[in-house]
Order: C-alpha cells, then structure tokens, then sequence
C-alpha cells in the first residue's frame, strides 16, 4: 500500500512541527521569566506569542493540505 503523502510533504510536516514546538518552547520560557525578578519586555511576550500562533496555524494549514490529498 503506497502512502499518500510525499517524502517532500512528510519532510515538511516534520519541519513545522519542529518550529511550531520551538516557538511554543521560546513563548513558555519568556512566560516563566516574567514571573522572575529581572525586567521583561511586554511587547517581546507578544511578538513570541503572535511567533508562536502563526507557526501552530502553518503547521494545521499543512496538515490539513495533507489530509485533503488523500
């Protein structure tokens, strides 16, 4: 049985994935910084939490892409 997904498209799903968890790591450590005695950048947490949805929303465009092809 041949897989519908392209060893392209399988690579690029490993891809987001793995940017979609980095960007979600960078957003909880800020997250967790806050809480801490050193200033923090309210505009930084934003911009890594806008980083963070708009690398979640890629990788579902993707998977959803995938799963529409098959």
């Amino acid at each position: 049985m041949k897989s519908s997904v392209r060893p392209m498209d399988a690579h690029r799903l490993r891809e987001l994935e793995a940017e979609a968890r980095h960007a979600r790591e960078r957003y909880d450590l800020y997250r967790a910084k806050m809480y801490g005695p050193r200033p923090t950048d309210p505009a930084e947490f934003r911009d890594l939490e806008r980083h963070y949805h708009a690398a979640v929303e890629r990788l579902r465009n993707a998977q959803a892409q995938g799963g529409a092809s098959t």
